[in-house]
């Protein structure tokens, strides 16, 4: 009787012992299976509208910053994290590799590739022109009717891509070439009175900074809008950077673009943020 009583407690003993070991097994194998997401810190401008900025609700915004958040849909394996900073600060952030990537409207050059990986396909587009004066609105509706009239273009800083952009024209139309002159930087407001004092033609810009300058009505030089006009050119594609080191990451962007292009997601977001396709105009 007495070893008949023991052996029960015993087996006892091991039926309640045992769905503790089990969940403590249970519990073991779902924290070993749960894999960590990586972070991906993506740095962007914070008042680059309608491109990168924060919006009132206090949360990063703009067409480029919503298509890496789609982006982001695409890629589960990874955490996104947006942090708004300074121009200066997401390029030199970005070659540290104290952001993954950064977006902020970025055109493609030699010199940058040097530094930073560009994934193959362009987050955006960037529409650039001729601000010309109001008078020869008639004679100059495209580059190709600045150059025969006059070419006169407002010096370029030579190591800016607008430099390259007029370059590449010239290089293409030997035959009637824009005059080009390499210049030191100077204030925007200086470009607007040589145009308007006849000093030279036209001074090559980007569309949404002739916007946000001449057009709104609280623009810092709308007293201008009437004797200045803008004359539309192409569009300059423009891409996220990525750090040297992550070119798995670029390719991984590369294969979700396309699929958000196939979708048709890019296009909605086009309209949403410009009111049109800008891809339309790259050439």
């Amino acid at each position: 009787m007495k070893i008949t009583t023991l052996i029960s407690k015993l087996l006892g003993g091991i039926v309640l012992i045992t769905p503790f070991l089990l969940s403590g097994c249970d519990q073991h194998s779902a924290s070993t299976n749960q894999v960590e997401k990586r972070k991906i810190t993506v740095a962007h401008t914070s008042f680059y509208v309608p491109y990168d900025y924060i919006n009132e609700k206090g949360e990063s915004d703009g067409f480029e910053v919503a298509v890496i958040k789609e982006v982001a849909k695409k890629l589960p394996q990874y955490d996104f994290e947006f942090v708004p900073v300074s121009d200066d600060d997401l390029l030199i952030g970005v070659e540290a590799g104290k952001y993954t990537l950064g977006t902020k409207g970025i055109w493609l050059t030699e010199s940058r590739k040097k530094k930073y990986v560009f994934p193959k396909h362009n987050i955006a587009a960037s529409v650039i022109g001729l601000t010309i004066r109001q008078e020869n609105a008639n004679a100059i509706k495209n580059i190709d009717e600045f150059a025969k009239f006059s070419g006169k273009l407002v010096p370029i800083a030579p190591q800016s891509a607008q430099f390259m952009v007029i370059t590449e024209y010239n290089n293409a139309h030997p035959e009637q070439p824009i005059k080009l002159v390499p210049s030191d930087t100077f204030q925007i407001t200086d470009a607007y009175s040589w145009v308007l004092e006849g000093r030279y033609d036209g001074f090559l810009e980007i569309e949404l900074s002739y916007k946000n300058n001449i057009q709104k009505a609280d623009a810092p030089y709308h007293q201008f809008s009437d004797r200045l006009a803008y004359v539309r050119y192409k569009g300059i594609p423009t891409y996220p950077i990525f750090n040297r080191h992550e070119q798995q990451l670029a390719d991984e962007y590369d294969k979700a673009i396309e699929q958000l292009h196939a979708e048709g997601k890019i296009a909605e977001l086009e309209l949403q943020y410009f009111g049109e396709s800008l891809n339309s105009y790259i050439q």
